[in-house]
């Protein structure tokens, strides 16, 4: 296989699935990897920012965080890599710098607490979503394959979500990561088009105003500009 043809996405999909795949039936292995605030502070293993987010705690969890990932990091990939000069570099940072960024407030929050651990790869994922919806806004997502809702609709009730599980603190989710997941990956790309290429602003403003609760199917004015320059 030529690895330099083949997809990013694909290529990080294989890496959670083989190293999830491992984990499940290796308690050492997730024990060496898995995110533990209070070794992190006590023993510097800053690895654990990285590793924690190869490894899932079961199918479903791997299941639904890489189904998300692969339809929404297509997207991304193929944006950055068409429309941004070194696009698949800024792609690869965007994902591993949000699986440290989005674990930081955790640790903070958790470095004091031996029993603490969390694992999973939705940080990274969060900021993809986000990212995608910068470039098609009211683009239309189907949830459950019944209800019609646009991405940035769907953006807003996600982050409500985030927060309110994360302050009811009522499972062991870590909402935190998905909330500043999704805040770190729609403010690094907000920054990537201001330094590389603001002249798409105006098509994203043109999105702005041309909004649709329950999406559109067509390509927006930002997506279309960026792909294929009109």
């Amino acid at each position: 296989m030529n690895f330099s043809s083949t997809p990013i996405t694909f290529i990080l999909i294989a890496a959670n699935v083989i190293f999830s795949v491992i984990g499940f039936s290796n308690d050492s292995f997730i024990n060496k990897t898995i995110m533990w605030p209070y070794g992190i502070k006590r023993q510097k293993q800053f690895g654990r920012f990285i590793t924690s987010g190869f490894i899932h705690a079961d199918w479903m969890h791997l299941f639904f965080n890489m189904f998300s990932f692969y339809f929404f990091g297509r997207i991304v990939e193929i944006i950055f890599t068409r429309a941004l000069p070194m696009g698949q570099l800024w792609y690869v940072l965007l994902y591993f710098f949000a699986l440290i960024v989005s674990d930081i407030p955790s640790y903070l929050k958790y470095k004091d607490t031996p029993s603490y651990r969390a694992l999973g790869a939705s940080g990274a994922v969060s900021a993809v979503v986000f990212a995608a919806i910068i470039f098609d806004p009211w683009q239309q997502l189907q949830l459950f394959g019944v209800i019609s809702v646009s991405a940035l609709i769907f953006a807003v009730i996600y982050i409500v979500y985030c927060v309110y599980m994360g302050k009811r603190s009522a499972d062991n989710i870590n909402h935190d990561a998905h909330l500043w997941g999704s805040l770190f990956g729609f403010a690094f790309t907000v920054v990537l088009l201001l330094a590389l290429r603001s002249d798409a602003f105006p098509y994203i403003l043109e999105d702005i105003k041309n909004p649709s609760i329950m999406g559109k199917k067509e390509l927006g004015a930002t997506l279309r500009y960026l792909l294929f320059g009109s």
